[in-house]
């Protein structure tokens, strides 16, 4: 809160962004009363759950993650080593970006609404796995972000790498049945089970307009959260036996 104008700058563009993404699905609802399946409040439902873990990352760890990949270009990343604790999990919570977690209510907000609209009535059970699904895709994400940006330990630059984070979670805000068209298999395989950008937002979606929980994709998205966690801990780790400190 140093610098105010700034924080209140990011957090309009933040939300003029995600205004964007709610009027590109009233536009198309305009001309359509459904896209596979889903109707106009039940794709917003499920592009508010996808901006909820957008916005936790955003809020929690993103200006961390790519602010690692310089401090290891740089020799900054020495700050780090040199305190007790765990390396990763500081490195990764030592910022916390106001912006983005006061839009994390927006996107509740969102989800809220789209599910008045809907009628629903859900649980507190199904409130309960719903959340923990959301974190469950906030992992996922962080995981993936994380292993872009360790891959600075063997190369120059991985800003690329970085950045293509943002075009995988354009197909987050798509519902899974619009993967079932020409590419079925090509666009299943990468983006649900390669890159599963698809399930944190679709699965915890589902459950809140079924009302039921589906036990296999529950069981898959928390799988998938295991392995793609365990693996950017595991390429962490794997790199900072090659980090040269800014001192050797």
């Amino acid at each position: 809160m140093m610098f105010r104008f700034d924080f209140l700058m990011w957090g309009l563009v933040e939300l003029f962004w995600m205004g964007v993404n709610v009027a590109l699905v009233s536009v198309i609802y305009q001309h359509t009363d459904s896209i596979a399946g889903w109707n106009k409040y039940q794709m917003l439902l499920l592009v508010g759950s996808s901006m909820i873990v957008q916005r936790l990352l955003m809020g929690f760890f993103w200006s961390n993650l790519f602010e690692l990949g310089r401090n290891i270009r740089s020799g900054h990343f020495d700050f780090f080593l040199a305190q007790p604790g765990n390396l990763m999990f500081m490195a990764s919570t030592r910022k916390v970006e106001l912006e983005g977690i006061l839009n994390v209510f927006v996107a509740i907000a969102i989800v809220v609404y789209a599910a008045g609209q809907l009628q629903l009535h859900p649980s507190a059970t199904t409130l309960a796995l719903y959340v923990f699904m959301i974190l469950c895709g906030l992992v996922i994400h962080y995981s993936i972000v994380a292993l872009s940006v360790s891959i600075t330990f063997w190369i120059i630059k991985s800003e690329g790498l970085e950045h293509s984070y943002f075009t995988l979670t354009e197909f987050s805000r798509l519902p899974r049945e619009a993967y079932r068209g020409l590419f079925k298999g090509a666009a299943s395989a990468v983006f649900v089970y390669a890159l599963p950008v698809v399930i944190v937002s679709n699965v915890p979606a589902s459950l809140l307009i079924e009302n039921a929980l589906n036990v296999t994709n529950a069981l898959w998205l928390l799988a998938v959260t295991v392995l793609w966690f365990a693996l950017a801990v595991f390429v962490f780790h794997r790199g900072l036996r090659r980090y040269s400190s800014a001192s050797s």
